[in-house]
């Protein structure tokens, strides 16, 4: 059933993926992909399973997935790339590139800020639907003139959908391109990385069918304050919207992202290998923006930095530096840098929890296990 190949001393990473096809409830496999590099070289290329429910279209190695949030990873990446470049700085107040934003008390919120989940906006006040997610302009407008749900920089709340938006539109205004296609011209296709947000139609078929929870969990009654459930509520998250094609087309880039395993694990490896970003800016892109402070949505203590998902739980290995991006569902991208590891994962079976994929860890560790043995 799995295909594909793995470099010596990292067999235990393949007995790990196989036996996700053999294990039993939620967490089962259909169908996945995992890739490793190590030191810049591909360690781990593996697939198996079938891309949809009924088991008659086997997956492939270049098959995609909704990777659902795992998509925040690859915008922070993005966004760091500009740094970069010098078209903003993360200090810079957010009204600086986007003006519209200072309206209702938001002049001040920072660009680190707003990356770090801090800013408030953590959902939609004004009625939103998920097909009102398809329209860019009316989503960042809606963000412009919003307030603020608690006073920006004293709490921090995952920014589930809202993130994208906010993020991508630094990247539009001073870039010019729109999220999407800066992603693709800037860091997919010169890395030769499967990665899209906005999937063009000829790549439809590559795609394949995500298979929702086989619990579905009731947002009413998780114990979360009411202002961390506006990032999940307005409107309802359901992953019945990720199959049809109007949502995998637009740019929705909280969470539509489609992606490889490979196209994950080869962006992450170019980052942590200094191909697309410099040293000085990957060291403020994983710098912690808060101290002491737990997310009221994820539970998390310390995890936000510019954008980018920091180790502080240990789901992507022992070391406190590694970083990175999970999915609604399962798949996930990140990087050890100590240990020169990256390593991406699709797959199509949602597991039931917002946090606490055993998947994740179970991955990881094999990898990191096997290099560290090197």
């Amino acid at each position: 059933m799995v295909e594909g190949t793995v470099s010596r001393g990292f067999e235990i990473a393949h007995e790990q993926f196989t036996e996700n096809f053999e294990r039993k409830g939620d967490y089962r496999e259909v169908g996945a992909s995992f890739v490793a590099f190590h030191k810049g070289k591909k360690v781990v290329d593996l697939w198996g399973g079938h891309a949809d429910a009924s088991h008659t279209r086997s997956w492939a190695r270049d098959t995609l997935g909704n990777v659902w949030s795992a998509t925040k990873g690859i915008v922070a990446i993005a966004v760091a790339k500009c740094v970069d470049r010098g078209l903003f700085r993360y200090e810079d107040a957010v009204a600086k590139v986007w003006p519209e934003f200072a309206a209702n008390g938001k002049a001040k919120i920072t660009i680190a800020q707003l990356l770090s989940h801090q800013a408030g906006l953590n959902g939609f006040a004004e009625p939103t639907t998920l097909k009102d997610f398809e329209d860019w302009d009316e989503c960042c407008a809606k963000l412009a003139r919003q307030a603020p749900a608690w006073p920006p920089g004293e709490a921090s709340s995952y920014h589930a959908m809202t993130y994208g938006w906010l993020a991508g539109e630094l990247v539009r205004r001073t870039s010019a391109k729109s999220i999407g296609r800066f992603v693709r011209d800037e860091i997919a296709r010169p890395l030769d990385a499967e990665f899209y947000i906005g999937l063009p139609e000829a790549q439809e078929a590559h795609v394949a069918q995500m298979l929702p929870p086989k619990r579905v969990v009731d947002m009413d009654t998780l114990p979360l304050p009411a202002l961390a459930k506006l990032a999940m509520t307005n409107p309802q998250m359901v992953p019945e919207a990720m199959l049809t094609r109007s949502w995998r087309a637009a740019e929705i880039p909280g969470g539509n992202g489609q992606a490889s395993a490979h196209g994950l694990a080869r962006i992450y490896a170019a980052v942590i290998g200094h191909e697309i970003l410099t040293a000085e800016t990957l060291a403020k892109m994983t710098t912690a923006q808060t101290s002491g402070r737990t997310d009221m949505f994820l539970g998390f203590t310390d995890n936000w930095a510019m954008g980018i998902s920091l180790n502080t739980p240990g789901i992507y290995g022992p070391n406190k530096r590694a970083f990175g991006f999970s999915g609604w569902g399962g798949s996930f991208g990140c990087a050890d840098p100590d240990a020169q590891v990256s390593i991406g994962y699709v797959c199509n079976q949602m597991g039931p929890d917002l946090v606490g994929d055993p998947r994740t860890m179970g991955l990881c560790k094999a990898v990191l296990d096997s290099a560290a043995r090197l």
